[in-house]
């Protein structure tokens, strides 16, 4: 009887627990994902918006370090990979497996809340191509056909740097076609607004500098694809896009504001490698690009020193319009779709030479002035005049390239990819590098996947050469 008692008592008890079933569930968790809040979360990680890219922009020199010199030294040798797959890449991936799964299109998907079905997908598979053509880049061979597995394939092979590049062409041509304006645009969207017609943009204007890559590798694929993505329409003058971050909300500041204004550092300034070539021409976007001292001096920091030096009020910090709150992150701009087709018709991508070169190539110098608010007549032909900017038959790659770069600044992985496959702008490695071999061409695998997937590597390492090193070449980087 005893047994018995403790037996219904227990059940009593658990039954009466049943009432209490909500009482340590979070009210602020979501009980199922949403593809509108994954594709947030993703938006927030695109490349070019994330403080991460300040290697980039010491390889490119942008930037020079203060009181602790090392990444402008080129001292970091591997990089990892595994949060872009487990982070926006993962999520990406979960959008698309929501809309062509019957059993969570109505749920999780929900075309009538986040977006038609076929926007949702294309989006996705849009934003998925972006971000392993920015990481194929800067490591070359990448798992790409075998990733975003899971359990089906822990060790996924690396792929082929051409390979890859062939199937995101397709890939963003294909996802394209898939948008229907007339539809619910995504829900989500911190970027374009849900606006579809932009995001065809987007796709063909990824699809546009992608195919810069290829002028020496493969000029027939990329003259091809140059002319297809013109053909499909990049954006035009007032499309530029941009990343917003939020003025007020502490958890969406801009991350160079972040940086000085919250944490208090002052880590890096304008380099005199920018400085050395803006000043002389009286380059007005040089006053935006870095902070005018006591007098409106603007003092930039020798590159590439192993010396610690402290920066306020001696050497100019990157500019307020850069690091104030709500300062955007540029994705593409105008100007510089400008500048690929200068370069388009000086490699002979379009027709017309260095006569459409040239013409082109003042346009996105001009572009670029009223893009950053400092565009005047004068001072703009006056500009035109300067040794080095003036376009020429024998210089006007060189030309081309430099000034895209100046109107890049601090988009160094993207400028640092126009440096390895033209040599321009011309720079010399930092004084204190640790590795004589200089600037580096590509970075180092994470240093785990010699032990978690180490059949696959050594593969991809034997493909560079059989050194997993800064100083391989990748597929596209041909002198």
């Amino acid at each position: 009887m005893k047994r018995i008692f403790v037996l219904l008592v227990t059940i009593a008890v658990l039954a009466g627990c049943n009432k209490f079933k909500d009482t340590n569930v979070s009210p602020t968790v979501l009980s199922q994902p949403s593809t509108r809040g994954l594709l947030t979360n993703v938006l927030q990680n695109l490349p070019g918006t994330a403080f991460g890219n300040n290697t980039g922009n010491f390889y490119v020199q942008y930037l020079s370090e203060g009181p602790y010199p090392g990444g402008s030294l080129y001292n970091a040798r591997n990089f990892d990979f595994a949060s872009f797959y487990t982070g926006p890449l993962f999520d990406l991936q979960k959008i698309v497996e929501y809309n062509t799964d019957e059993a969570t299109k109505g749920t999780f998907a929900a075309p009538n809340i986040n977006g038609s079905t076929d926007n949702q997908l294309a989006v996705a598979r849009i934003l998925k191509a972006y971000f392993f053509w920015w990481l194929t880049d800067r490591w070359g061979d990448i798992p790409y056909t075998e990733s975003l597995k899971g359990a089906g394939s822990f060790t996924p092979a690396y792929d082929k740097q051409q390979d890859i590049y062939t199937a995101l062409f397709k890939e963003l041509k294909d996802a394209a076609a898939l948008i229907k304006p007339a539809e619910k645009g995504v829900v989500g969207d911190i970027l374009l607004n849900g606006n579809m017609a932009m995001w065809k943009k987007f796709a063909a204007t990824t699809r546009l500098m992608m195919a810069l890559r290829l002028t020496k590798i493969d000029f027939a694929k990329g003259k091809t694809e140059f002319e297809a993505a013109l053909a499909d329409g990049v954006i035009a003058s007032g499309e530029d896009i941009k990343y917003k971050y939020i003025a007020g909300d502490p958890n969406n500041y801009n991350p160079w504001y972040n940086n000085y204004s919250v944490s208090n550092r002052n880590d890096f300034a304008i380099s005199t490698t920018m400085t050395d070539y803006m000043a002389p021409k009286n380059d007005p976007r040089l006053k935006v690009y870095a902070e005018s001292l006591a007098g409106g001096a603007i003092v930039g920091l020798p590159y590439g020193r192993n010396v610690a030096i402290n920066i306020p009020a001696v050497y100019s910090r990157i500019g307020d319009y850069f690091r104030a709150q709500g300062s955007p992150a540029t994705i593409y701009s105008y100007a510089q779709v400008l500048f690929a087709m200068a370069e388009g018709a000086k490699v002979g991508y379009l027709a017309g030479g260095d006569a459409v070169a040239e013409t082109h190539y003042y346009n996105a110098i001009e572009a670029s002035w009223r893009f950053y608010g400092v565009f005047n007549q004068a001072a703009f032909d006056n500009y035109k005049t300067q040794a080095g900017v003036t376009y020429t038959p024998a210089n006007g790659y060189k030309s081309i390239m430099t000034e895209k770069w100046v109107h890049l600044y601090l988009n160094g992985y993207e400028s640092w990819a126009d440096w390895r496959r033209t040599g321009f702008p011309t720079l010399t490695a930092a004084v204190d590098a640790i590795d004589p071999r200089g600037i580096p061409t590509r970075q180092g695998y994470p240093t785990q996947e010699s032990s978690i997937n180490g059949v696959n590597y050594k593969a991809a390492v034997q493909r560079l050469g059989g050194t997993d090193d800064n100083y391989g070449k990748i597929w596209w980087d041909k002198d």
